[in-house]
């Protein structure tokens, strides 16, 4: 008896652990369903705005892109949901029945019990029992079987109890599990049939675009060279800081050396002069032990950074990118951009200091800010609201974004300075999802 009790309760221990991992998972999903729709309707904001000109726009076949993927992540994180939420329907009718079945067995036994006590109902009867033995060893022994039986009544009673209760219990969510289920298939069927609409769109989007190829394609030549501009810019500009950097850190160790060898030659010593690990950048470009601190923590937030704008979403990716209509042509982003309200205002992904701020005709201004051997980018600005020196934090408003018909798009760029090179890094990794 006393092992079926301890079977029965660990399973009912094991049914609660599944229970709370399949809960944490459901949790998971209903968190990544309601960022997915908190993205789709920022896109559908932005696309709702590039809509109003006179003429489809580029940026309007990438949001009505965006939008396409956003919607199909959601509909697959609904049939998750929904094919988590039957499997828990399954589990717990299961589990309903297992109870139900434990529950009358607990009873059975139970009544058995009882009546066996009934009839042995005499007063005088655990006292024989106890008095009838051969030796004291033997009388305790019959105590503590006595007393392991009541326990064991009580337990059992305890038991039934816990079992109608949990019963009780998945019984409700059931019922919950099943409204769950018709909720999720409804949103399911509301969000096919708005991407079957936006599939329309981008269809017409694909057809005006082709009939404009020869236009497109001259455009985005246009572009290219704004972006390769855009790029030698931001490039001299990091090498004059590095340069200048680097001036500064030999001025300053040829500085020590004198003060050394002036120390030395007042003393009557030998000079000493400490060697230097040039092919470490930290050295080569002077950075201070501030410098290095805010260059470690920028890298230990890697994955965490916010994004450059309060809202908006990335309308082209880092590095190659296929055109949408046009076959055979790719853009080529050395960051990513990202289309958000008309006019909205950039700000600082990480505190440092503003290195550069640079106005490039054709593509607006640029400010490029320093966290230890790390550079951000932000271009496509009409206003600025920092200077070189400037020391900036986390979040902090450094601009504002040039209008792009009726919305507006902000460059961001991540590089990382070494030795012998700058390195280009995919922002996306940077930034928090």
């Amino acid at each position: 008896m006393r092992n079926v009790i301890n079977i029965l309760s660990i399973c009912c221990c094991t049914l609660v652990a599944l229970h709370t991992f399949s809960q944490q998972k459901s949790e998971k999903l209903i968190q990544e369903q309601a960022q997915l729709e908190k993205q789709i309707k920022a896109t559908k904001t932005l696309l709702e705005s590039a809509q109003k000109g006179t003429q489809s726009s580029f940026q309007e076949l990438q949001l009505t892109e965006q939008n396409i993927r956003f919607r199909e992540q959601l509909i697959a994180n609904i049939d998750q949901q929904i094919k988590a939420t039957d499997n828990r329907i399954n589990e717990i009718e299961g589990t309903i029945s297992t109870l139900n079945s434990k529950i009358e067995s607990l009873k059975e036994q139970y009544r058995a019990m009882v009546f066996y006590a009934y009839k042995k109902r005499n007063k005088y009867d655990r006292i024989m029992f106890v008095f009838s033995s051969d030796n004291f060893n033997q009388a305790y022994k019959r105590m503590v079987y006595l007393e392991k039986i009541k326990e064991i009544r009580l337990r059992q009673v305890m038991l039934i109890r816990q079992n109608q209760e949990l019963l009780q219990k998945e019984s409700v969510e059931l019922n919950m599990q099943r409204e769950k289920s018709i909720a999720l298939a409804n949103t399911k069927r509301t969000e096919r049939e708005a991407l079957l609409v936006d599939k329309a769109n981008q269809q017409e989007l694909y057809n005006e675009f082709k009939s404009r190829e020869a236009e497109l394609v001259a455009k985005l030549r246009d572009e290219e060279r704004k972006k390769a501009a855009l790029q030698a810019e931001i490039q001299k500009a990091i090498a004059k800081e590095l340069e200048e950097a680097r001036k500064k850190a030999e001025a300053e160790r040829l500085a020590r050396e004198k003060a050394a060898r002036e120390k030395a030659a007042k003393e009557g010593v030998a000079v000493v002069t400490p060697k230097e690990d040039v092919t470490n950048a930290e050295v080569k470009f002077g950075l201070t032990p501030e410098a290095r601190l805010i260059g470690n923590d920028f890298t230990a937030n890697k994955g965490k950074l916010p994004y450059p704008v309060e809202s908006g979403t990335v309308t082209e990716k880092f590095g190659k990118n296929p055109h949408p209509t046009v076959p055979n042509i790719y853009t080529y982003n050395n960051g990513v951009d990202i289309s958000t309200a008309k006019g909205a205002t950039v700000r600082a992904v990480f505190q440092g200091e503003v290195t550069s701020v640079l106005n490039i005709p054709g593509a607006g201004k640029v400010v490029i800010v320093k966290h230890g051997n790390y550079r951000t980018v932000y271009s496509n600005l009409q206003d600025v609201y920092v200077d070189k020196g400037t020391k900036v934090n986390v979040k902090q408003i450094i601009g504002s974004l040039l209008p792009q018909g009726n919305i507006s798009i902000a460059h961001f760029e991540i590089h990382e300075v070494k030795v012998n090179s700058v390195d280009k890094l995919n922002p996306l990794y940077w930034l928090s999802n």
